[in-house]
């Protein structure tokens, strides 16, 4: 009788590229990976906006801290008709997310920001701190825990903020199994869309892995077991904390 394949269940998109450390990983300890985003973002509707009375074009700089906050920022300001101005200055959490915007604008370096070779909140703080001056405006989503907030307010950085954008479960065409043996979440919001989408999941065995002390405690709160999480500073990669488990438990 032939063995079951093991499976892991990553609840992000699949790259673009087709390529992905996760498969090396998977295929070194004889895994198929399987890429299901749980969740979808979308932006507020115009109307939702407007009720916050935040007017973005007062703001000399924006903050972004993902691609997908980028995506529902243009998105949201085109349904209101607004164009951004060409000497906005943007501020980003890595150099991926600053690149991503030449999908809105045209890019120079004199107005788009980055903190070199990190993904770290604390290090784009640093690089807004060079630039003291700008009324800065960071769009985020709903239920948005405020970390960033806190940082300014100290640094005496001028901010603003709204919501623009909120996170939802994904609605899938046919109803897909969730029979992997480890599962990777990256948000909160992951795990609420799991509770939604499979409502009689019992984890028994199955391996949880969790990105950031908030996904961790999303988990715990459903009743779950974190089996391995990142960043930490053993493992400061989702890819490293993986294979680190699966040394010490694939069979």
């Amino acid at each position: 009788m032939a063995t079951p394949t093991k499976k892991i269940l990553i609840s992000q998109p699949e790259p673009t590229s087709g390529r992905s450390p996760y498969y090396a990983i998977a295929d070194k300890y004889g895994y198929e990976v399987e890429f299901r985003q749980l969740i979808k973002v979308v932006p507020l509707e115009a109307a939702e906006f407007r009720r916050q009375r935040v007017n973005i074009l007062e703001h000399t700089a924006i903050v972004f801290t993902s691609k997908s906050a980028i995506d529902n920022f243009f998105a949201l300001t085109k349904e209101l008709r607004l164009t951004m101005p060409d000497d906005m200055k943007y501020f980003c959490q890595s150099e991926a997310v600053a690149l991503y915007l030449q999908k809105y604008i045209v890019y120079r370096k004199r107005k788009v920001f980055f903190a070199p070779d990190s993904f770290s909140m604390a290090d784009l703080l640093v690089v807004i701190g060079k630039h003291p001056k700008e009324i800065y405006f960071v769009p985020v989503a709903e239920d948005y825990s405020g970390e960033i907030f806190d940082k300014l307010t100290e640094k005496k950085i001028t901010f603003h903020s709204a919501v623009m954008y909120r996170t939802i479960t994904r609605d899938f065409e046919e109803e897909l199994p969730l029979d992997h043996d480890v599962i990777l979440f990256f948000s909160p919001y992951g795990i609420r869309s799991l509770k939604e989408l499979y409502p009689a999941f019992e984890q028994n065995d199955t391996a949880i892995g969790a990105f950031g002390s908030p996904t961790s405690s999303a988990i715990e709160e459903q009743g779950l077991r974190v089996d391995f999480m990142a960043p930490t500073p053993e493992c400061p990669t989702m890819f490293v904390a993986l294979e680190k488990y699966l040394s010490e438990h694939a069979q």
